[in-house]
C-alpha cells in the first residue's frame, strides 16, 4: 500500500510538474515570442474607428447663386428578423405585406423585389438584422422619407412598439437646386459620389476635398476609454467654384429656347451668350436637356450631349463673317463696289454657285453692291470674295486665325474639333460661304465673333470664374487669354458697321428679325442645308442647319450670341425666320439684365412714328416702363397705353400696389404689364397666363409659397392649407394654350 501510495504521489507531482512547466512555456509563448502579434489584434479589439464626412464643394454662378451644392439625403432600410418575428406573433397584422405595399406606392420598387428583401437571409438561413432598400431607396429626398416616417408612426402604434423594422440612415447627395438649368455645364454626381459630365468631372479633383477619421480606444462596452490614445485627422472640404455664367441670362437662354423646342421640334437646338472682351460664357443651354437631380429617370442617352461643344454642324452664312472680316483686312471689301448677283461659275470644271434666290440675283439685270450682297447674304459676293480676291491660302490663314480646326480650351469635358484640308476649288468657294469642309462646333462660332466683335483678338473662352478654397482663403481668378490678335481694330470697327446693316435694313436685311430699336445690333443669319446619309450621298432635300450669330451694343460690345437649330419642322426654314427671333428675345433681356438702356432717336420714341426703314409701317418699339405704383387703376392704365403696352390687372383693388415688371424696364410694347391691386391673405389673384418667372415673381411678392405642375405659362391655379400654411399650386401647359387664356384679361373689368 506505502509503494502504491508513493508511486501515486509521483506520478501526480510528476504531472503537475509538467502541467506548470507547460504553463510558463505558454506564457513566454503568448507574452514573449507571440507578444507583438497578439498586442496588434487585441488593439483591433480595443480601437474604433470613424470617418469624418467632407463637404464637396460648391458650384456658384457668378453672383454667388449656389448651382450645385451637398443637401441631407437618407437611405431607406429594413430588418427582415424583426419583421418575421412580427409575422409569426401577430399573423392578423399583416405586417411584411403592409410594408411592402407602402414602399412599393412611395419609392415604386415591384413588389415581388421589396418581398425578396423583407425576407433576406443570411448564408446560415438565418434572417438578417438590415437591408437597404437599394437603388429606389437610395439617397431619397426628406419629402419622400416624410411620407414613410408618417407610415412609420402608423406601424408604432399598431405594435405598441419604437422598433418597427423601418429605419432610415442619414446621407449626403449632391444637389441641384435649380432643376435642368446649366445641366449640361454642370454634369451630375450619381449615388456612389462619382463624377459624370461636365464641371462635376472636369473638377473633380478640386470639388472632392478628402475625409477625416477619428480613432480611439474603447472598453468592452464600446465606449471611448478616458486615457486612451486617440488618432484624430481633420476633414478637408473641397473648393467652390464661382462660374462665368450669369443665372438670369442662363435663364433667358433656357425659356427662349424650349418656348422655340415646343414650337419647332428639332433634333436639338443650342445658345451660347458670352463677354467679347474676355470670353466670358454669360450663359450656354442645349435642348434636349435633363435634371441632374433625377438622372436615372433618362432611357434617351442623347439628352446627355452638350451639343455646344461636342455636336459639329455645316456653319452656313453666319461662317461669311471670317471671309468678311479677311477681305476687310486685306482691303479688299468696298461695299459700294457692283458685282453681279444670282450665279457665278468659279471653275470650268464645277458647278456654278447660286444665291439663295433660285439663282436670280437681286437689282437690275442683277447688279448689286458688296454691301447689299451681305445684307441679301449674297453667295456668289462670298465666292467673289473669298475665292477670287482672297485666294485659297489667305482664306484658309483668316480660318485658322480664327480658331477653326482646333479646339477652344474651354475648360469642359469632351469637347471636340475637327480638322479641315481645302483640297479643290470645290471646296475652296464653298468654304468662303460656310458649306463644305470646314466643320464647327457652336463654341468655336462664338469665340470667332467674339475676334470680330472686341477689336480683333481671339480669346480662350472660360467658364470659371475663380476656385476657392473655404480650409486657406486662397481663391485662383481665371484671367483673360489673348490667344492672337486676327484683325486690326479697324476692322473690327468697319465689319460690325457692316453686320449692323443686316439687321438694321428692314427692307432687305436677312436679320431684320433681330431689330430693336434704341440697340444697335450687328447680326448675321446662317441657314445650312444638311448632308444626305443615304447611298446617294450630296444634300439632303427639306433638312437644314439654321443659326443666327450677332452682338450689341456694336459701339462697344457687352454680348455676343449665337443660336443653332438643327433641323426645325417648320417649311422654308431659315436662320432670320426661326433663330433671328430667339436670338433677339435672349439679346434684348440680356442687355436689359446688364443695365445697359436702349438709345432711342427721336422718331423711336414717338409711337406714331413710322419707321425710316419700312415707310408706312409702324416700327416695333422698345420703351421704358413708367412706374405707376400707388396710382389708381384708371390713372395707370391711361399712363402705360401712351407707350402702348398691354395691361392686366390682377385683384379687385381701386390702386396699384405693384407692377410687374417694375417701372424703368425698357421693353416692347408687346409685354403685358401687370397691376397688383389686392394683396389680402388667402385672396390671392388670378395669374393665369403668366410666364413661370413672373409667376413665381408675382408670388414672392404676396410671400405665398408655391408648387408648381408643368412647364410654359400659368392655366390653373388652386390654394391647398397644409400645417397652417397656404401653398399655391400652380398648373403650367404650353405656350399656345396659355395664349388663348391670357387674350381673355387684355381688357380686364374696370375696376369702377
Amino acid at each position: 500500500m506505502t509503494k502504491r501510495i508513493k508511486l501515486r504521489t509521483l506520478l501526480a507531482g510528476g504531472l503537475f510538474t509538467l502541467l506548470f512547466i507547460g504553463l510558463i512555456f505558454r506564457l513566454y509563448w503568448v507574452q514573449v515570442y507571440k507578444g507583438s502579434f497578439f498586442l496588434e489584434n487585441a488593439m483591433k479589439v480595443w480601437s474604433a474607428s470613424e470617418t469624418i464626412r467632407q463637404e464637396r464643394g460648391m458650384l456658384l454662378d457668378r453672383n454667388g447663386k449656389v448651382l450645385a451644392a451637398d443637401a441631407l439625403a437618407y437611405t431607406v432600410a429594413v430588418n427582415p428578423k424583426l419583421i418575421a418575428k412580427y409575422n409569426e406573433q401577430h399573423p392578423e397584422w399583416k405586417f411584411a405585406d403592409q410594408i411592402v405595399s407602402k414602399l412599393h406606392i412611395v419609392l415604386g420598387t415591384p413588389e415581388d423585389k421589396l418581398r425578396e428583401m423583407i425576407t433576406s437571409k443570411k448564408e446560415n438561413g438565418e434572417y438578417r438584422d438590415q437591408r437597404e432598400i437599394r437603388p429606389d431607396g437610395w439617397k431619397i429626398d426628406k419629402e419622400i422619407k416624410d411620407r414613410l416616417s408618417d407610415f412609420r408612426e402608423e406601424l408604432r402604434k399598431l405594435t405598441g412598439k419604437n422598433d418597427v423594422g423601418l429605419y432610415f440612415m442619414n446621407e449626403q447627395k449632391r444637389y441641384y437646386p435649380k432643376g435642368p438649368l446649366a445641366s449640361h455645364i454642370l454634369g451630375y454626381e450619381d449615388k456612389d459620389g462619382i463624377a459624370i459630365l461636365g464641371l462635376e468631372k472636369k473638377l473633380n479633383e478640386e470639388l472632392s476635398g478628402s475625409p477625416g477619421y477619428i480613432k480611439y480606444q474603447k472598453d468592452g462596452s464600446r465606449t471611448q476609454l478616458p486615457n486612451g490614445d486617440v488618432d484624430f485627422k481633420q476633414a478637408v472640404d473641397g473648393k467652390n467654384v464661382t462660374l462665368t455664367i450669369d443665372q438670369d441670362i442662363q435663364f433667358y437662354i433656357e425659356e427662349a429656347l424650349r418656348t422655340a423646342y415646343e414650337q419647332y421640334h428639332p433634333i436639338s437646338i443650342t445658345a451660347i451668350a458670352a463677354d467679347p472682351d474676355t470670353m466670358e460664357i454669360l450663359g450656354m443651354a442645349s435642348l434636349p436637356d435633363y435634371d441632374p437631380n433625377t438622372f436615372w429617370d433618362y432611357k434617351d442617352q442623347s439628352v446627355f450631349r452638350d451639343n455646344a461643344i461636342q455636336s459639329l454642324y455645316e456653319p452656313g452664312s453666319t461662317f461669311k463673317i471670317v471671309t468678311l472680316a479677311g477681305a476687310v483686312e486685306e482691303g479688299l471689301f468696298d461695299p459700294n463696289a457692283y458685282y453681279k448677283s444670282g450665279m457665278i461659275k468659279y471653275s470650268p470644271k464645277d458647278k456654278p454657285v447660286k444665291d439663295h434666290n433660285n439663282g436670280i440675283g437681286w437689282g437690275e439685270n442683277g447688279m448689286i453692291t458688296y454691301l447689299e450682297g451681305l445684307k441679301h447674304s449674297s453667295n456668289v459676293a462670298f465666292v467673289k470674295l473669298g475665292y477670287e480676291k482672297l485666294g485659297k491660302e489667305r482664306l484658309i490663314k483668316y480660318i485658322n486665325g480664327f480658331g477653326f480646326g482646333q479646339k477652344t480650351g474651354i475648360e469642359l469635358p469632351n469637347e471636340v474639333s475637327r480638322p479641315y484640308s481645302l483640297d479643290w476649288p470645290s471646296e475652296v468657294a464653298t468654304a468662303t460661304f460656310g458649306q463644305g469642309k470646314v466643320l464647327v462646333t457652336p463654341i468655336q462660332q462664338v469665340t470667332a465673333v467674339a475676334a470680330v466683335a472686341n477689336g480683333g483678338k481671339l480669346l480662350q473662352p472660360h467658364i470659371i470664374k475663380s476656385i476657392s478654397d473655404p480650409n486657406t482663403g486662397e481663391k485662383i481668378v481665371t484671367e483673360p487669354n489673348v490667344i492672337r490678335q486676327v484683325i486690326s481694330p479697324e476692322t473690327s470697327r468697319k465689319v460690325g458697321e457692316y453686320l449692323e446693316t443686316v439687321v438694321s435694313d428692314q427692307a432687305i436685311g436677312t436679320g431684320k428679325a433681330a431689330y430693336t430699336p434704341g440697340y444697335r445690333i450687328a447680326g448675321k443669319t446662317g441657314t445650312a442645308q444638311k448632308v444626305s446619309r443615304g447611298e446617294s450621298g450630296g444634300y439632303a432635300k427639306n433638312k437644314y442647319v439654321v443659326s443666327f450669330i450677332g452682338y450689341a451694343p456694336v459701339e462697344h460690345p457687352k454680348v455676343v450670341l449665337y443660336v443653332v437649330v438643327d433641323e426645325p419642322k417648320i417649311d422654308n426654314a431659315g436662320g432670320g425666320k426661326v433663330a433671328g427671333p430667339i436670338f433677339k428675345d435672349i439679346m434684348v433681356k440680356s442687355l436689359q439684365h446688364l443695365g445697359i438702356e436702349p438709345k432711342l432717336s427721336k422718331e423711336e420714341e414717338s409711337p406714331s412714328k413710322s419707321s425710316p426703314s419700312t415707310p408706312g409701317k409702324k416700327a416695333e418699339l422698345t420703351a421704358s416702363v413708367p412706374d405707376v405704383t400707388g396710382m389708381t387703376v384708371t390713372q395707370a392704365r391711361d399712363r402705360l397705353k401712351e407707350n402702348n403696352f398691354q395691361i392686366g390687372v390682377l385683384g379687385k383693388g381701386n390702386k396699384v400696389l405693384q407692377q410687374l415688371p417694375k417701372g424703368g424696364s425698357v421693353l416692347p410694347p408687346s409685354q403685358r404689364i401687370y397691376l397688383l391691386t389686392d394683396t389680402t391673405p388667402g385672396n390671392v389673384p388670378d395669374l393665369t397666363g403668366l410666364s413661370l418667372r413672373d409667376a413665381l415673381e408675382m408670388c414672392s411678392l404676396l410671400q405665398v409659397v408655391v408648387a408648381v405642375e408643368g412647364e410654359g405659362y400659368v392655366t390653373g391655379q388652386k390654394a391647398v392649407k397644409t400645417d397652417d400654411k397656404w401653398t399655391l399650386q400652380l398648373t403650367l401647359s404650353p405656350k399656345g394654350h396659355a395664349e388663348k387664356l391670357t387674350d381673355k384679361q387684355t381688357d380686364p373689368p374696370s375696376e369702377e
